[in-house]
């Protein structure tokens, strides 16, 4: 598995991003629902990453500056196709180490707090993050989880 800057004109990063909406779509309000497009992940202050494997694109994950001392994590993916293979566990581990090097000192992100979601609030809890309140002009919401770790 190779992690690089991804290529936001590559159609298999479009096609995982649309998934990504498509089930965004399918598990919370239109309010409730905060991640990126495509224009949002081409701000200067986003980065992506992609995790490919034999020239598959297997998942996304990207940091958004938010203060000298705070990023959030935006965009995590993992494509339906290579779910349970440690993607997502691969990508947050590069997140977190990306966002050492770059000096943060805390590190947050918002995640659903439906079923469908309970996977990826397990990784997290598993890499160190605990609940916090809304953070990043977030609001309460009974469909988020906010979540955050010191680096």
């Amino acid at each position: 598995m190779e992690i690089a800057l991804a290529d936001l004109d590559s159609p298999a990063f479009a096609a995982l991003l649309e998934e990504h909406r498509r089930a965004m779509q399918a598990t919370a309000p239109a309010e409730s629902q905060h991640a990126l497009d495509l224009t949002g992940l081409r701000r200067a202050d986003v980065r992506v990453w992609v995790l490919h494997e034999d020239g598959a694109l297997l998942g996304c994950g990207a940091l958004q500056h938010l203060d000298a001392a705070h990023a959030e994590i935006k965009a995590m993916r993992t494509a339906r196709a290579h779910l349970r293979r440690g993607v997502a566990r691969t990508l947050l581990d590069h997140l977190i180490a990306q966002a050492r090097r770059d000096g943060y000192a805390r590190l947050s992100l918002e995640t659903g707090s439906m079923a469908y979601f309970e996977p990826a609030r397990r990784l997290y809890a598993n890499a160190g993050f605990v609940p916090c309140a809304p953070f990043a002009g977030y609001v309460d919401d009974p469909h988020s989880v906010y979540l955050t770790r010191t680096l």
